[in-house]
Parts: C-alpha cells; sequence; structure tokens
C-alpha cells in the first residue's frame, strides 16, 4: 500500500496538468469582439493603439469582459478568474488555464507586447 500511494499521486499529479491549456489571445469586452466576429483572426481586427481604450469604455459601459484566441474565437471568464482577467483588459495576454463549457479558468496570466499592424489603404482602423 505505501508503494502504490506515490503513484496514485504522481500520476494524480500528471493528470492535472495534462487539462490545463497555454493559449495567447486578448482580453477584451464582449461588444468589440463580438462586432469583429467573422474576421479570421483576432488581430485582423484588434488595433494596438486604439484597442484598450475602446475595451475598457465598452467594458465601463456593461459589456462583459471575454477572452478572444488568436484564430478569433470568445471565452467567457469563470467567476473566479474574471478580476484577474479584468487587470488586463485592453492587452494581448498568455494565458495557463482550462477550458469547461465556453469558460475560462485561469491559472497564470501575463501580458505580451502587441505588434504595431499596417493600415489598409493608409485609413486607421477602427475598433467598431
Amino acid at each position: 500500500m505505501k508503494k502504490i500511494l506515490p503513484l496514485v499521486c504522481l500520476f494524480a499529479l500528471f493528470s492535472a496538468a495534462a487539462f490545463a491549456e497555454h493559449m495567447t489571445g486578448y482580453v477584451s469586452d464582449e461588444q468589440c469582439a463580438s462586432h469583429q466576429s467573422k474576421a479570421a483572426k483576432a488581430s485582423d481586427w484588434v488595433n494596438p493603439t486604439a484597442f484598450e481604450s475602446c475595451a475598457k469604455k465598452c467594458a465601463e459601459k456593461g459589456s462583459p469582459v471575454v477572452f478572444v484566441t488568436e484564430d478569433n474565437k470568445v471565452l467567457k471568464f469563470d467567476a473566479a478568474s474574471l478580476k484577474t482577467a479584468t487587470e488586463h483588459l485592453g492587452h494581448r495576454v498568455s494565458v495557463e488555464g482550462s477550458v469547461k463549457d465556453g469558460s475560462l479558468k485561469i491559472d497564470k496570466i501575463e501580458n505580451i507586447k502587441m505588434e504595431a499592424q499596417t493600415t489598409k489603404n493608409g485609413q486607421e482602423e477602427h475598433m467598431h
């Protein structure tokens, strides 16, 4: 029995780690994200110079905070992760966590520098 318990504990540790995912994307608000839902990639619509102020403005008006993956899929945050995510609103982030029923639970989150994008036809791109 004494030999089995450490093996069971080790297996449980690796099993929990297997469910954790690493993702990169953007902490946005639902209004901005849904307005651009047809884009192939989030970077097609995220304007680094306007994204943070726009997302914060929309969130202050009541638009829920969401995570937008690089391939433009929108995930809600679980209740425990929402406060942590809100601190990164308007930023590109690296997230370690798990997704269950469309909600993202954050284990770890870090900001990533956003690269400036070129504008189309010399015109500034707008968030919405």
